[in-house]
């Protein structure tokens, strides 16, 4: 699923904020642990896609995906999908990056407890979701040896949270064709999901206004990031109007496709950026 892929760009929002992307060192790394995740990240979807081929298939939209529409035979697609879940760690092994390492090895082994268990556990299945999403950006740092302060890690973990139930909330809108496509969907209801959502993206926004006003507005860099807070803001309230309108089931496609929130979160980028590099 490249498009999945998108994700994964979350390994250099570490290097990103830490004002490093412009070391040529740094900038390979974070490369290689995007690329890394690329197969790992792949090869946890070809599992899970054999799992659930059975279950997809009654699905409009899933059904179409490789394993469930016989395109891809399911033994071809396990074999892989193990072949790529280990190759990625493995890659690293040479090199004695073990933070890096850990994380690539934490990552199939969470994938792989979602996959078997915890995708049909309510509420542990959310976590677990969210959990994939903040070892990308813990990655990222792994990767080039940046500690991850507590700001980075608050805002990427409720940021995750935010992703994944709206996921979830724009699935169970779609009942109830979703409802037989995924199990946990039966234990949850609209108005718990909106209310998780809307918890997680206000903690959100005051763990990252709390940021971004943390230093006293005296430099141009201080600006920008007191700035940053509104694109910050726009794109939040840009997402939960898609997750209202029950667009919000692939959230890489809404990054993809949807103008206003792509220019949002350009400007939320540029002002960062340039608030880090120019400090």
């Amino acid at each position: 699923r490249p498009r999945q892929w998108l994700k994964n760009l979350l390994v250099f929002a570490a290097p990103g904020t830490a004002g490093l992307l412009d070391d040529p060192g740094a900038l390979a790394w974070s490369a290689a642990a995007f690329v890394l995740f690329c197969a790992a990240s792949s090869g946890a979807y070809l599992l899970n896609d054999v799992r659930d081929a059975a279950r997809d298939r009654r699905h409009e939209r899933k059904r179409t995906r490789p394993v469930a529409s016989g395109r891809l035979s399911p033994y071809l697609a396990a074999g892989t999908g193990a072949v790529l879940l280990v190759a990625a760690p493995a890659a690293v092994v040479p090199t004695g990056n073990w933070p890096l390492l850990a994380v690539l090895v934490a990552y199939p082994v969470l994938t792989t407890a979602y996959t078997l268990v915890l995708k049909n556990v309510t509420v542990a299945d959310l976590v677990a979701v969210a959990g994939c999403h903040v070892l990308r950006a813990v990655a990222g740092g792994a990767a080039i040896g940046v500690p991850l302060t507590r700001w980075f890690l608050i805002v990427v973990c409720l940021g995750a949270l935010l992703v994944v139930t709206g996921k979830r909330e724009a699935e169970l809108r779609r009942t109830p064709g979703a409802a037989r496509t995924r199990d946990t969907l039966g234990g949850y209801s609209l108005g718990y999901l909106t209310q998780v959502r809307t918890m997680a993206s206000a903690a959100m926004i005051v763990t990252y206004c709390l940021w971004a006003l943390e230093d006293a507005v005296t430099t141009f860099s201080s600006v920008l990031h007191g700035v940053s807070i509104v694109p910050f803001i726009l794109v939040v309230l840009r997402y939960h109007l898609l997750v209202d309108r029950g667009v919000g089931e692939e959230p890489e496609e809404i990054a993809l496709g949807d103008r206003p929130l792509q220019l949002c979160g350009a400007a939320l980028l540029v002002l960062i950026g340039l608030g880090v590099y120019l400090e």
